[in-house]
């Protein structure tokens, strides 16, 4: 008896949000969207290339999903700035607070006397 490999088609339809690997080139890649009239897929890259792909092209990769890559976030960079600004806020509150303090300490002390 001959036994015959198959090829298994993991033929996925391209998911928004959805991490993908393509198995031949060891590239993992999100799908950010899906434009079905002009039968487009855009897709993130790790390092945080984007691409347009044909979904003929999509559906010539071989591709496997796979859950999001360890440490990755896509507003990382969004999250920071928003960390500086409101750390700024921050630094702007204590100031007032510091200044409103000394004032009350010079008040104090002038109702002393």
């Amino acid at each position: 008896m001959t036994r015959v490999a198959f090829a298994v088609s993991r033929d996925y339809e391209p998911v928004p949000s959805q991490w993908y690997e393509n198995v031949e080139e060891e590239e993992s890649f999100r799908v950010l969207s899906v434009d079905e009239d002009s039968e487009l897929v855009e897709i993130e890259y790790l390092d945080g290339d984007i691409e347009e792909l044909d979904l003929e092209a999509w559906h010539e990769m071989d591709l496997e999903k796979i859950a999001q890559p360890e440490g990755w976030s896509e507003s990382d960079e969004e999250d920071a700035d928003e960390d500086e600004e409101y750390d700024e806020e921050d630094d702007e509150d204590e100031d007032d607070w510091d200044d409103d303090e000394d004032e009350d300490d010079v008040d104090e002390e002038r109702d002393e006397y």
